[in-house]
């Protein structure tokens, strides 16, 4: 069974640094392409940054230059450091792991707060 399970997030002062960690359980890491999404309430969720199983990485919308994606294949872990954080950062960040036709499977979210 796939599971994926956020941590890491939590209250920070604009300014600030965090590190989200995606551990994914059932065999399915290394040939998977990882994401991190965020969402916040009344809006659609949004891609914030992707690395494929070949390790290219992708960034979208503010994350372009503060934030920053990686991948630990022995661990089955994804992670996502997060610095220069500002308020409309706060959001709940998901992770997805996702291969093209086969599958797609996202975690629980873990809430990022950031406080001016």
């Amino acid at each position: 069974q796939v599971q994926l399970a956020e941590s890491g997030g939590g209250l920070v002062q604009a300014g600030g640094s965090l590190r989200l960690s995606c551990v994914v359980s059932g065999s399915i890491f290394s040939r998977s392409v990882m994401a991190w999404y965020r969402q916040v309430p009344g809006k659609q969720r949004e891609l914030v940054a992707k690395i494929t199983s070949g390790g290219s990485i992708n960034y979208f919308g503010s994350a372009k230059g503060r934030f920053s994606i990686s991948r630990d294949n022995a661990k089955d872990t994804v992670y996502l450091q997060m610095n220069s954080l500002q308020p409309e950062d706060t959001a709940v960040y998901y992770c997805n792991a996702w291969r093209w036709n086969d599958y797609d499977y996202w975690g629980q979210g873990t809430q990022v707060t950031v406080s001016s």
